[in-house]
């Protein structure tokens, strides 16, 4: 590709700024290329989208559609797409992410997109981005010319969205009349190199064909013209039943047999996107056109290259063009179909192919209409113009002939047949007298790396997890135990310092970068960056980590837990993000590096195992007593069919590990524990402390207790061999507790101390599935105790059995 000074300004806006981009130019001036080197050359991490399915899988993107899982009918700007009941959308975890890490989002053929499908594009990216800025941050780059095919859209459906739009393209958006786009016009022409037939092509293209260039293109009406069926003309109409009919009349009149060439559909590949016939009838002497470049290293012919039929075979068709002195052996082409993933290893975004269409690249072209030939090329054509019916259309027909005497006109072309739209040519002034130069270039990189700088020391996005932890805990103050407060008040103190600090050194910056100076290159900047970086870097580690280390709580309540848990999520995840970035950018701040940085740390929550919480439990008195009591409880719960927190309280059971009451009276004075639920539960909640009591060797005396320094006694041993010796004569633990008047649990601890004299083995009093699981399982972890490692696996293994297996998987190491 040729070079030109404004290819080569749109490339440096859209690699090293982040402003919205409209690339707009004839036909002709090298938009589809640019886009290819795109997605070949730059550094970011980009998706690219097109109206329709065909449009799709020439530019080697998705529709915008199936991307964005967005309606087919009308968007209406106050429309919650998240909640509408019209379709379906569920993104997977993958298509979120793949958004989140986005840093520019293409949409081909942008002169065919509704304004409020732009807007429903906006919508989605602010829900799964940043909420706050136009398309959630993402940059936009809109290919297309505007004078060439417009929008599609019934009547019904505009009276619908006419009260929100002035007209129905994309540049009547809400989203793009914030996005503050620059429009970027392509003016070197490479089809065309004939000055009056380009001159032509502006004022028809503009609506302001001159008496004399009508009367230079007229000359090309030639009423009788009988064209030779060696020179390769096609014919370019405006209604596709012109097109097929003609086709097949040709295709009758070739004497000789005709072959069936039957595609080959694979995976996901729907038919309104197929690029060819399923069913492609083909006779020697038919006139056809190549519907795709050359995959071959050879590159023999392009999209939209006529020519005809000379030898039909069972797997290639043999093509001879008019102007080649070679015949072209032509093979089955495959298009694919993809969708956008992350790739597992770099996490770059990648392109996974869901389906393939296979088929000679080739189709009948005596004819072909004016909306298929958008994109080609054609050394020769006849124009059938009359009936144009829509925006543009006499143009594109007209643009596709590389040259004024390889054009041929079926009638004569009159000034009713340029139908141009008032707003696409109002529009098209507005941005003629707007391009951007060099300056604004400069301009626009300094802002971008001035705001990625920013993003690196901005911590607002901290606060509301912090805030949401602390309501809840305010609100639920007797359902949440343990170090909440005070660690989030020292976090919530740093963000708000950290907030001031980084907003003096976003304006520091901007004083003291030179106007004309980039941050990336200004050792002034670089400097302060650095020194920036670990004084963050440190407060950051102290102030936000350290505490975060030390918060710790426990709840009875699942929902208060779940959201707990969830902003802890959100905290850990922008705590690991921002360290990422310290770490990445020490030796100095670089967009390149701080872009791949960004599209990473979407990952790192992903990458890392689930992080166990820090119980508060893990510091408490008594913490076998507790989980055995917390046991109990659950026990109850599910025998009476109550909510735990209705048996007794987490600060009652945290109270009863601290005071082990031993009577009535004692387990009243507990808080939350007044004379109903003593009456119900407290003679087996007396049971279990007792029995902790005695197994532990604590003695209690009128209802005061002492903790002893001495041996346990005999009569302990004595009490599990007698459960060994009840065990062993056939009785279940269940049945042993019962005669005893003591624990299931009691009973359970009793007897694994007989697995070491060989008297009991693990699979006697748990089930061998549950042991070979367990031993799979534990070893996987990475846990602080026995509460921390319950609260990683499946609720079916009970406390007794995975501290059986634990102590079973410690005695061999």
């Amino acid at each position: 590709m040729n070079v030109n000074k404004e290819l080569e300004l749109a490339w440096k806006f859209v690699n090293n700024t982040n402003r919205n981009i409209f690339l707009t130019g004839k036909a002709g001036t090298g938009k589809t290329t640019f886009l290819h080197k795109l997605k070949f050359e730059s550094n970011k991490r980009m998706v690219v989208v097109a109206p329709t399915g065909v449009a799709a899988i020439n530019a080697k993107g998705v529709t915008m559609h199936s991307f964005f899982q967005l309606p087919f009918g009308p968007i209406l700007p106050h429309d919650d797409l998240g909640k509408s009941s019209n379709f379906t959308r569920r993104f997977s975890k993958t298509k979120i992410n793949i958004i989140k890490s986005l840093d520019l989002l293409v949409i081909d053929e942008i002169s065919m997109v509704r304004a409020d499908l732009l807007d429903g594009i906006d919508k989605t990216l602010r829900r799964y981005k940043n909420r706050n800025k136009v398309f959630g941050g993402v940059q936009l780059l809109m290919i297309g010319d505007l004078q060439q095919l417009s929008p599609v859209i019934k009547d019904s459906e505009w009276r619908l969205l006419q009260a929100y739009y002035k007209n129905v393209f994309f540049f009547s958006s809400i989203a793009y009349q914030a996005a503050k786009v620059i429009t970027i016009e392509l003016k070197y022409i490479y089809r065309q190199e004939n000055p009056l037939f380009i001159n032509i092509l502006n004022e028809i293209r503009n609506n302001t064909l001159s008496i004399d260039s009508a009367t230079e293109l007229n000359k090309r009406f030639i009423p009788d013209f009988d064209a030779n069926e060696s020179d390769g003309y096609i014919s370019l109409t405006t209604h596709n039943h012109k097109a097929l009919q003609t086709n097949q009349l040709k295709l009758d009149k070739l004497d000789g047999p005709g072959r069936i060439y039957r595609a080959k559909v694979q995976g996901n590949f729907p038919e309104h996107s197929y690029p060819n016939k399923e069913e492609l009838m083909l006779k020697v002497g038919a006139q056809v056109m190549f519907i795709k470049n050359d995959s071959s290293p050879e590159k023999r012919y392009f999209n939209g290259k006529i020519g005809k039929v000379i030898f039909l075979d069972k797997d290639e068709v043999v093509v001879k063009c008019p102007d080649d002195d070679f015949n072209i052996n032509t093979k089955v082409e495959t298009w694919e179909n993809i969708k956008y993933t992350v790739d597992k290893d770099t996490k770059a975004i990648s392109e996974d192919k869901i389906g393939s269409y296979s088929q000679i690249p080739l189709r009948l072209a005596w004819a072909i209409t004016i909306h298929k030939s958008q994109g080609l090329t054609f050394n020769k054509a006849i124009i059938d113009a009359q009936g144009a019916f829509a925006h543009g259309q006499t143009y594109v027909a007209l643009s596709r002939c590389k040259s004024l005497e390889g054009l041929v006109l079926k009638s004569k072309i009159e000034s009713d047949q340029i139908i141009s739209d008032s707003n696409v040519i109002a529009f098209n002034q507005n941005a003629e007298t707007n391009q951007p130069n060099e300056a604004i270039l400069t301009e626009s990189k300094r802002s971008f790396q001035l705001d990625l700088i920013s993003e690196i020391f901005n911590f607002y996005k901290f606060l509301y997890p912090v805030n949401r932890i602390l309501d809840i805990y305010y609100k639920n103050r007797g359902s949440v135990e343990g170090q909440v407060e005070t660690p989030l008040v020292i976090i919530k103190d740093c963000v708000t310092h950290l907030l001031k600090i980084s907003n003096g050194f976003k304006s520091q910056l901007n004083t003291l970068l030179d106007p004309t100076d980039l941050p990336e290159s200004s050792s002034i900047i670089q400097d302060r960056f650095k020194k920036a970086l670990h004084y963050f870097k440190e407060e950051v580690k102290t102030k936000i980590g350290s505490p975060l280390k030390d918060f710790k709580y426990t709840t009875d309540n699942k929902a208060v837990q779940k959201d707990i848990d969830k902003q802890l999520d959100t905290i850990e995840e922008l705590l690991e993000t921002k360290l990422s970035y310290f770490e990445g950018l020490r030796n100095g701040f670089k967009t390149v590096d701080f872009l791949a940085l960004r599209a990473k740390s979407v990952f790192l929550a992903k990458e890392k195992p689930k992080k166990t919480r820090k119980s508060v439990v893990d510091g408490t008195a008594n913490l076998e007593l507790f989980e055995l009591l917390r046991e109990l409880r659950n026990d109850i719960a599910v025998r009476e069919d109550l909510i735990h927190y209705q048996i007794f309280t987490q600060k009652s059971l945290y109270a009863m590990c601290e005071t082990l009451p031993v009577s009535q009276k004692e387990l009243k004075e507990i808080h939350g524990m007044g004379k109903t639920r003593v009456d119900k539960y407290g003679d087996e909640i007396l049971k279990v402390i007792k029995t902790y009591c005695d197994e532990n060797d604590i003695e209690f005396k009128s209802e005061e207790i002492a903790f002893k320094t001495a041996k346990p006694k005999k009569k302990k041993a004595d009490t599990k061999k007698i459960s060994l010796d009840l065990f062993q004569s056939g009785k279940s633990i269940e049945q042993i507790a019962l005669e005893r008047e003591l624990t299931t649990n009691t009973i359970f601890r009793h007897l694994t101390d007989f697995i070491a004299t060989g008297e009991i083995k693990v699979t006697d009093i748990i089930s061998k599935k549950h042991y070979e699981e367990l031993k799979k399982i534990i070893p996987t972890k990475t846990f602080d105790s026995l509460s921390d490692l319950k609260h990683q696996i499946d609720d079916k293994y009970s406390y007794n059995e995975i501290r059986l297996v634990l102590q079973e998987l410690n005695a061999k190491m």
